[in-house]
């Protein structure tokens, strides 16, 4: 029997979304709220699909998505890592346009802690003579 239901996570900064993915009409539902409605940027939506782009998937899958932490950016990035992975595990093929595109690697770049003594995490005070 074959799997109806695919589950995968994805990170980008802070955010961390939940990925559940199935077939369906292609309806994306990010924390209970449509995708359009949650994501009114359209920039967003064209990250968070791009693995569907690349795969010829677009219609064909419905997304359950639970995101939190981090901004919209981080957040919609996420869901573009989690997508990627949930559809690797849903055919295998699909891991060579995802991993050329980059989309199965998770992003490690976070914010750089503050240290103590400067103004932020590198920006010193200014350096004053007399």
């Amino acid at each position: 029997m074959e799997q109806t239901r695919y589950y995968a996570t994805g990170k980008r900064k802070s955010a961390v979304a939940r990925i559940w993915i199935y077939p369906g009409q292609g309806n994306i539902t990010v924390n209970g709220r449509p995708f359009d409605e949650f994501f009114d940027v359209d920039t967003a939506r064209i990250i968070a699909e791009q693995p569907f782009e690349l795969t010829n998937t677009r219609g064909k899958f419905d997304v359950l998505v639970t995101v939190r932490g981090g901004g919209k950016n981080g957040q919609c990035e996420a869901i573009r890592h989690g997508i990627a992975r949930a559809l690797q595990s849903v055919d295998e093929s699909y891991r060579i346009p995802l991993k050329k595109a980059g989309l199965l690697t998770r992003d490690a770049r976070v914010k750089e802690r503050k240290k103590y003594g400067l103004a932020g995490a590198r920006k010193r005070y200014q350096y004053s003579k007399r």
